[in-house]
């Protein structure tokens, strides 16, 4: 038994048939989901722009005086050492110190010479202190 091109066609045709209209939506149910995927777009593109924005911020040099260790450990070559190798050895007067005072080799302040600055410190900035040396009477 022979099936004929025709016959084929007409199933094939067929069955593309049943498969798309198996779900049939009404205008309101439509206008809801496209609303729902509109409302997800927004939220993405919000959600985008918020990063965009926290970005151009992050482009802010870090104060060496008052960065906190979460923000020294930002810069590129800082270990959680370094970080409180920084914090117990302020104020700095300039950014070279990092390596006059060799908290960072040259190749790791060559890394971060563009994303820091030295401020005038805060009375809080030093959070590690250095205990007072008084003379023996």
């Amino acid at each position: 038994m022979r099936i004929s091109r025709a016959w084929v066609s007409v199933v094939i045709a067929g069955c593309c048939f049943i498969a798309g209209c198996g779900k049939q939506q009404n205008p309101d149910e439509l206008r809801r989901e496209t609303a729902q995927a509109t409302s997800v777009v927004k939220q993405d593109a919000k959600a985008v722009v918020q990063g965009v924005r926290d970005g151009l911020k992050s482009n802010k040099p870090v104060d060496l005086n008052d960065a906190s260790k979460t923000e020294l450990l930002d810069l590129p070559g800082v270990s959680a050492d370094r970080a409180d190798k920084i914090i117990a050895n302020r104020p700095f007067a300039s950014t070279t110190e990092l390596v006059s005072r060799h908290i960072l080799t040259e190749t790791d302040y060559d890394k971060i010479k563009d994303r820091v600055r030295v401020g005038k410190p805060s009375p809080s900035s030093k959070l590690v202190t250095r205990p007072s040396v008084r003379p023996h009477s």
